[in-house]
């Protein structure tokens, strides 16, 4: 199931797939009848095809991203088993909000874990064997809070920043191999990552104390509006993009 230019049936690994987005991305890729292995921390180990009506083909694996070895067993089995894969969407992630000066070394080190690790492992485990396959597309899911300083997200925004940098190293490596490699960075979203953090109202007002602008379009997020960004980079229509940070956040970071 080699990658093309020409438009195609895919098989599109994504990470974190039991989340807000990460669950967004695998529906619009099954509704566009690819073949979708969503892989999640939640789900039970081993590979296992999920029986469903409509388009496309879904199978979901167990998978800690923050673990090397189940990273590399994992993709091994998925390729062997599943069929090579085309499309790689790091969906992974984990926040722990708080002061820089309250966050543990086990909150630090848990963000960086999935959040950065995570991106590293599976490019690493999955990008050479694309390049080798004739190409495809790796699309990391980061954060505007990697972009711009974020009070109360020291260790997330430090995560997410290494985590871009770390995908757009790979899309340097791998681009004469045809593998891009870009990122999607979403702003307030409705997912489960927001509990906590103020209501709508505030997110959406922004915060002037902690210097944290509001949403010029006045609205958080759904899932759907990143997914469907995550989908189009992955896809035909994006071709010619990598190394790029796309900010899909309202214009909460003005830029």
């Amino acid at each position: 199931m080699a990658a093309d230019l020409h438009g195609s049936v895919r098989h599109h690994v994504v990470t974190g797939a039991a989340g807000g987005i990460g669950s967004a991305v695998v529906t619009e890729l099954l509704s566009a009848g690819h073949t979708v292995t969503a892989a999640d921390i939640s789900y039970p180990r081993g590979i296992s095809r999920v029986e469903r009506s409509g388009p496309g083909v879904l199978h979901h694996v167990g998978l800690d991203v923050g673990d090397s070895h189940q990273v590399d067993s994992v993709v091994r089995d998925v390729w062997n088993t599943v069929g090579a894969v085309d499309s790689l969407v790091n969906g992974a992630g984990v926040i722990a909000a708080g002061p820089g000066e309250d966050a543990t070394d086990e909150d630090w080190e848990r963000q960086f874990s999935v959040n950065a690790f995570g991106v590293f492992a599976m490019c690493r485990a999955l990008g050479p064997r694309m390049a080798a396959n004739g190409g495809g597309s790796i699309v990391t899911v980061g954060s505007n809070a990697g972009t711009v300083p974020r009070s109360s997200m020291t260790a997330y925004a430090a995560s997410k920043a290494a985590a871009s940098s770390v995908t757009r190293s790979f899309g340097l490596e791998l681009g004469r191999q045809h593998v891009r490699c870009n990122v999607v960075c979403p702003g307030t979203t409705r997912t489960s990552m927001i509990e906590g953090l103020g209501s709508e109202a505030t997110l959406v007002a922004g915060q002037p104390e902690l210097y944290k602008s509001g949403i010029p379009l006045g609205r958080i997020a759904s899932p759907e509006d990143i997914a469907s960004v995550v989908v189009f980079l992955s896809g035909d229509g994006a071709r010619h993009m990598t190394l790029q940070e796309v900010v899909v956040d309202g214009g909460a970071s003005q830029r």
